[in-house]
């Protein structure tokens, strides 16, 4: 049986192929349009699911949609009849969209796929929740999700069993975890849906001086990690922004503006709502800890990309394990409704032997060694191939030597993170390779962190972390014994000043506050990667890469051999890797007629 889910029309449109209940293939729109975030049906990601599905739309058995449009409609009507005629402008765009094409989803998937069968909905947090448990290595788990807004959830407690999923408690909107992050990602200057990252990795620079401010002001938190947002300082209801006067006249401070000079106070704004979110994020995984008595937690929605407060639920040890859907945000609600109709709708068995079934999320597009060979000869571009054992050998001398590696092997990775299939790799005991690949290879903001790839039995060696973290979404503290002291004159910088100091024997992933967004590499999901890790461990005898998304500042990562290489010829990588091709920048001619090529992109 084949069961397509779509999810499309907000952010992160994606397409998911279920044979049997066993995921065949999943990508984002955006990897095939290049547009970042892309919200439009996502054709091209289809095409790929049924090509590599060997199947025509005629095969499809079920075709899933992630949300109810019918119940978001409703919620967004009450909203503005709620505070009309504030919002009037608003309404009049938004009102037009959902009338001509947003309601009528169920004929829309039909006419783009030219399909003729049943078209099913689920809601939004099931279908969150049904990513993060039916994948999951549990066979009962408590599942927490926690994003913007669906229909009217915005986060939702439920408990896994086998093959079922039961809703137990729903936070609704406008009281939302995700916009309250969001909210101040507008506020710090940053562009919602996309700067919530540079929050995160902003907040170690500055001091939590205003979470009392946030607590007194803005939300009114619970025990059990429900929360009321007080409106009066936040105009996502009615307005045009996230937040209004009077939510600046609070931080003293009005909204920065984008891609102006960062202050001490917009790092210590940010270490104040990461605080506060992780205070929320602790209380709802304790709440459903004791509601359920599971010993294992299973996260989905676009807060659970918050890999800090992921970090901070397993080192409380709240739950003795935690799995962590790998697309978290709406584009694993195609991976998620394709499930919920196997196993919730159509009741199908649901065994677990241990392990995830996401295949280390290596579910996209794919390119044969005659591809790429085809690919290169054509545009007559050097290059050398080498064989297995040689590759390892090679990359891992070219990184001890402090070249910059773009990384493009097997199936490109299905979520945000890059994992050693589409990955730009350097030498994390580098001191200056986070300033270089900031700068020069990334072309984004120097503060930034970069994380680490390690072997996944050498994990512990390196990090105070003691279980699997394959999707890159927990951080966790470099060992005390791989950290280097700081002097006296060191202890008194702060903020950004802080920068530049080495933190441990691997500065180049280790974070102000010497932690790392942390992810093990496994031979059993991705031999090739693993393999070249073990090949620098043993050159340098450290277990340890820096793996950063293959692409630059504003642009989605990169799909193809072409996309790759385009993108290794616009910044200052040394060397590219497509499978068992190498290709060196000094052999490389310039491109033809590129000068503008960062006009293309949206510096947010």
């Amino acid at each position: 049986m084949n069961i397509l889910g779509i999810s499309a029309f907000y952010h992160d449109s994606a397409a998911c192929l279920v044979r049997d209940g066993e995921i065949i293939a999943a990508a984002q729109e955006e990897r095939f349009t290049r547009i970042k975030h892309d919200p439009a049906f996502p054709h091209n990601a289809v095409e790929f699911c049924l090509k590599k599905g060997g199947i025509q739309v005629s095969d499809l058995d079920y075709v899933g949609f992630y949300d109810k449009p019918f119940i978001k409609f409703e919620r967004i009507l009450e909203t503005y009849l709620g505070i009309a005629p504030k919002g009037i402008k608003q309404y009049l765009s938004a009102i037009p969209i959902w009338l001509k094409d947003k309601l009528w989803t169920r004929g829309n998937i039909r006419k783009n796929l030219g399909y003729g069968g049943p078209v099913l909905f689920s809601e939004h947090h099931e279908s969150h929740a049904a990513s993060a448990f039916y994948p999951s290595p549990f066979q009962e788990a408590a599942i927490l999700t926690m994003d913007g807004v669906g229909e009217w959830a915005t986060s939702s407690l439920a408990l896994g069993k086998d093959n079922k999923i039961e809703l137990l408690q729903e936070l609704h909107f406008p009281h939302s975890l995700g916009l309250l992050y969001s909210a101040f990602t507008y506020y710090l200057g940053f562009k919602v849906n996309s700067g919530e990252y540079k929050v995160m990795g902003l907040a170690p620079y500055g001091e939590p001086k205003y979470c009392d401010l946030i607590r007194k002001h803005l939300i009114d938190l619970k025990d059990d990690g429900s929360f009321r947002m007080n409106m009066d300082y936040f105009d996502y209801l009615g307005g045009m922004t996230m937040t209004n006067d009077k939510f600046a006249a609070v931080f003293d401070h009005p909204a920065r503006k984008s891609e102006s000079q960062l202050g001490q106070k917009e790092m210590d704004i940010a270490a104040s709502l990461q605080e506060v979110t992780e205070e929320i994020m602790l209380k709802m995984a304790r709440h459903i800890r004791q509601r359920t008595g599971m010993k294992n937690l299973c996260l989905a929605g676009g807060v659970a990309l918050n890999c800090v407060g992921n970090g901070k639920i397993l080192k409380e040890k709240i739950f003795d394990n935690i799995w962590i859907q790998p697309a978290a945000g709406d584009a694993g609600g195609a991976l998620g409704v394709a499930l919920c109709i196997w196993h919730q709708v159509l009741g199908n068995e649901r065994k677990t032997n241990g392990k995830d079934s996401m295949k280390g999320s290596y579910l996209g597009p794919q390119f044969k060694e005659s591809e790429i060979k085809s690919y290169l000869d054509s545009q007559q571009i050097p290059y050398r191939q080498l064989s297995e054992a040689d590759l390892s050998k090679t990359v891992a001398a070219d990184l001890k030597a402090g070249k910059v590696i773009g990384w493009f092997q097997g199936a490109m990775e299905f979520g945000p993170r890059s994992l050693g299939g589409r990955s730009i790799l350097g030498d994390p005991r580098n001191p200056k390779m986070q300033s270089t690949m900031n700068l020069k290879i990334k072309y984004r903001e120097s503060f930034r962190p970069f994380a680490p790839s390690v072997l996944a039995e050498k994990v512990s060696e390196w990090f105070e972390m003691d279980s699997e973290s394959p999707y890159m979404l927990m951080v966790a503290g470099v060992r005390e014994d791989k950290r280097i002291s700081m002097t006296d004159e060191q202890q008194k910088l702060f903020g950004i000043d802080l920068l530049n100091v080495p933190r441990s024997q691997i500065p180049a992933i280790t974070h102000v506050d010497y932690s790392a967004r942390i992810q093990t590499v496994h031979k059993d999901t991705n031999k090739r990667y693993y393999d070249l890790i073990s090949e620098f461990e043993k050159a340098t005898q450290c277990a340890v890469l820096i793996n950063t998304s293959f692409n630059v500042r504003g642009e989605p990562i990169v799909c193809t051999p072409e996309q790759a290489y385009r993108c290794f010829m616009r910044t200052e990588m040394d060397t590219l890797v497509l499978e068992n091709f190498v290709l060196n920048k000094k052999d490389q001619k310039p491109l033809e007629d590129d000068d503008d090529w960062k006009e293309e992109f949206e510096l947010d």
